[in-house]
């Protein structure tokens, strides 16, 4: 079976490493992606996870690749290997994808954009495993068993790290962060669509200043 190399594995673990909260962002409106990604990146942002649940997902990771040159631009809710080249061709830089499958699993081997796949058992782990992931998205983390659950995995799988997503709030996330296995967290928390819907770019900065606060 073939393996991960560890030119992936560095660049995932860079992503990671760059900012301990990774805003999941969901674009309604084409002229809300700047604006978005100036206030989540004023407010201390430095990885911008863009999911393809709209039609405007490609288009955002484009435009805040060029205006944010310096911060980690992917894509998110990434399905089936089809998606995954358009996320590569949009210039995305990592791929976070919701669950995995043997499609996925291996294009992310050879891909230019590093996968971090997505897992909620310990069965799909290990899937992953054993192709050298060592990095994973655990999603959705809080109706997976949550931190109990990242602990057990801690035990046969000393080695591998997560970055937990679902169901994960400005008050938990630092209890997420304190264990060993957690390198980030991610959260749609920081991108609230009301506040979006508002023009009202100087909450979601507070908000992200309050959130890394809390840390």
């Amino acid at each position: 079976m073939s393996q991960l190399s560890m030119r992936h594995r560095h660049q995932v673990q860079s992503v990671l490493a760059a900012c301990p909260l990774i805003p999941v962002i969901s674009i309604q409106h084409p002229d809300q992606v700047l604006p978005l990604g100036k206030a989540l990146v004023e407010g201390g942002i430095r990885v911008l996870e863009v999911t393809l649940r709209t039609d405007h997902g490609l288009g955002a990771i484009r435009q805040l690749r060029k205006a944010f040159p310096d911060i980690w631009v992917g894509a998110g809710t990434v399905t089936h290997p089809t998606q995954y080249r358009e996320a590569e061709a949009a210039g995305a830089q990592f791929v976070i994808t919701p669950g995995v499958t043997d499609e996925l699993l291996n294009y992310g081997l050879t891909a230019e954009a590093p996968l971090l796949p997505g897992v909620a058992t310990m069965s799909e782990m290990m899937t992953g495993y054993a192709r050298g992931y060592r990095e994973f998205k655990f999603f959705p983390a809080e109706v997976s068993g949550g931190i109990p659950a990242l602990k057990a995995f801690a035990g046969p799988f000393s080695d591998v790290t997560f970055c937990p997503t679902g169901g994960i709030r400005p008050e938990t996330a630092g209890h997420y962060l304190a264990l060993a296995n957690v390198v980030a967290v991610g959260g749609t928390w920081l991108t609230p669509q009301d506040r979006m819907d508002a023009g009202d770019w100087r909450a979601i900065v507070e908000l992200v200043q309050d959130s890394l606060a809390r840390l």
